[in-house]
């Protein structure tokens, strides 16, 4: 049986503006008119046939408005909501956390039909909002609205108050309380609650304005749908609070302020930010069961990430491992503390690539668990990753980093279906391949400042104040293997060493003997192209890209297998074209400037990229022309 829309569904609305429980909703059905989008969410008229009221649908159901399911005119069935007053506009608005669509979309303006006093039928004017509840014994029956409510919005300080001294079970309590999903907050709101779970705390930190010094910290608070919004407290609410919130553990919270997110500082997905001032209520939650917030992933896909880069935003993405390398340890520069790092490579279904660094129990935990399973090729997502310039782009995990390998999501077994079926067969590039380190905008292309060899060559003064950049396409036609072409290097810092005295190799940054070492590229070639040709200086990272073997494997196939296998080894290298972004500065040697270039980064040719460059290169000579 086709649903309809419930009879003076607005009323109760009106009437019951906060309702205390979800599940003691009475059936709500009201048509959807004048649907549009406002960013993430959207905003439509609520009608019941008698009364309009305003709505914004929550950026949870847009993907119902984009699967079609919910339209313009359509009916859809009321869940969870809260009435809001906007004070400065005098207006109500209806926001809906939760619905779901009960029908087909009506072909025109739902308008109900009530009896005439002559008993004919008649159609309620639109502009009549007024609706008779009491009738006289002679006169048929009539639906009675449910009396309006008293609502009392409870603080967290009275919620904890009455947990402690009534000590009510749980399930009785939640009966008494209204908690706030996140989602359903925006700055017109008054007096809410939220129970959430603290799941980032950063440090205090001290500033100094215009106005004054003071002093201010942030936490990430998760609620149990997954939801996240950032809270700032300064001066004297941050010396307030600092010490109560506590990593992991659950809180009420009451009387904050909520406002816009600056997106230039922002780290979680909410279109709001929340301030804590001295007068907020917080209350850690005790004798009642707690929740583990659900994991909510906006993923990124790996050949999307370069706008991303040096940027504060943190990134989500979802992938197939590929490869995953053993613990390594890395000395910080700031305190000289040694900790575990660990890289794995995913791909996904844009074939391309991506190195991931783990750190800390990322690196030890998971990182050996990923290891142990690599040869099954599991699927990891991955959320809050910080996107790097380093070898063009890479991810690095941060302290609130949260993995989940083999996950139970559409997009884990969309993953695993594609990589089963081609991926596995496929040829993957690195992401980072084709971009080199990023400026302030985002990544730079192999394609942009396009020059040949010549145009460095013929300018010796390239380079004398400050470094300049370039692409170039080129080959190498020589490398230089009548000279050392690689260093000892510590395994830790990969600085140069030297052999100890008696056994072993000694680092004078780390100041430590160790039994080995590991062999790192420094090479010098030379690069042709139509132009000319020029000495470029080529480092680890670049090399094995270029030789396709690390140095410690081009030394191993030089010492079992003769020169003869390590200079066909070389010739493999030569002449195969590349793209390459170098760096040109200006060295001193023996009181003469001579220019030095270093490769930044190389990728392969690309053709079809390379062709439609080519294109357009013609196309700007024909305008100028």
């Amino acid at each position: 049986m086709a649903k309809s829309v419930s009879p003076d569904a607005i009323s109760f609305i009106l009437a019951n503006p906060c309702p205390n429980s979800s599940s003691d909703l009475p059936e709500i059905i009201v048509q959807v008119l004048d649907l549009k989008p406002l960013g993430v969410k959207h905003t439509f008229m609520a009608n019941d046939g008698k009364m309009k009221v305003k709505g914004l649908l929550q950026s949870t159901l847009s993907t119902e408005v984009a699967s079609g399911k919910i339209q313009d005119r359509s009916l859809i069935r009321v869940l969870d909501y809260t009435l809001n007053d906007i004070p400065t506009k005098n207006e109500k608005y209806l926001i809906i956390s939760k619905c779901e669509a009960v029908g087909p979309p009506l072909e025109e303006e739902y308008t109900a039909e009530v009896k005439s006093e002559e008993g004919g039928i008649a159609k309620k004017p639109k502009h009549e909002i007024d609706v008779k509840i009491e009738t006289n014994n002679n006169e048929a029956a009539c639906i009675f609205l449910k009396p309006k409510q008293q609502v009392v919005t409870k603080s967290a300080a009275q919620i904890v108050h009455e947990q402690h001294g009534n000590m009510a079970p749980s399930a009785r309590m939640a009966m008494t309380r209204r908690i706030h999903p996140l989602v359903s907050l925006n700055p017109y709101q008054g007096n809410w609650t939220i129970k959430v779970r603290v799941t980032g705390k950063g440090n205090m930190r001290s500033y100094k304005n215009a106005r004054g010094e003071g002093c201010v910290f942030n936490v990430e608070l998760t609620d149990e749908d997954g939801t996240q919004i950032q809270a700032t407290m300064f001066n004297e609410a941050a010396k307030k609070f600092f010490e109560k919130f506590e990593m992991g553990k659950v809180y009420y919270i009451s009387k904050g302020t909520l406002k816009v997110a600056n997106k230039q500082f922002k780290t979680v997905q909410n279109d709001y930010e929340m301030t804590l001032s001295e007068n907020s209520e917080v209350d850690q939650v005790n004798n009642e069961p707690s929740f583990i917030p659900q994991t909510k992933f906006n993923f990124v896909a790996i050949d999307e990430l370069g706008p991303y880069v040096n940027g504060r935003e943190l990134v989500d993405v979802i992938g197939v491992v590929q490869s995953v390398t053993p613990t390594m340890n890395i000395r910080r520069k700031i305190n000289n503390e040694t900790i575990p790092k660990r890289d794995i490579t995913i791909a996904d279904t844009t074939k391309k690539t991506v190195v991931v660094s783990l750190w800390n129990d990322l690196a030890t935990n998971i990182g050996q668990e990923l290891l142990d399973m690599s040869d099954k090729s599991p699927v990891v997502a991955i959320k809050s990753l910080k996107v790097g310039d380093y070898q063009g782009v890479s991810l690095s995990a941060v302290s609130k980093s949260v993995i989940v390998v083999n996950p139970d999501s559409p997009e884990a077994e969309k993953l695993r279906s594609w990589y089963d079926s081609e991926g596995k067969d496929t040829s993957m590039a690195a992401i980072g391949s084709g971009l080199s380190p990023s400026t302030n905008t985002g990544s730079r292309s192999m394609y942009s400042d396009r020059v040949s060899l010549s145009h460095i060559t013929s300018n010796p003064l390239l380079g004398d104040d400050k470094p300049v950049f370039y692409c170039i396409k080129a080959c190498i036609s020589y490398i230089k293997h009548d000279q050392a072409m690689w260093y000892q290097a510590c395994k830790t810092c990969n600085k140069k060493v030297t052999e100890a005295v008696g056994s072993g190799y000694w680092c004078e940054k780390c100041e430590k003997n160790e039994q080995d070492c590991s062999l790192r590229y420094i090479m010098a070639v030379r690069v042709s192209d139509g132009s000319g040709e020029a000495y470029l200086s080529v480092f680890n990272e670049q090399a094995e890209k270029l030789l396709g073997c690390s140095a410690d494997e081009l030394n191993e196939l030089k010492s079992q297998e003769g020169e003869s296998a390590y200079q066909m080894k070389l010739k493999k290298a030569i002449w195969v074209p590349h793209l390459f972004r170098i760096g040109v500065t200006q060295n001193e040697y023996n009181n003469e400037k001579r220019q030095r270039i270093t490769v930044k980064a190389v990728a392969p040719i690309d053709y079809a990229t390379e062709s439609k460059f080519l294109v357009e290169e013609i196309s700007n000579l024909k305008i100028s022309k």
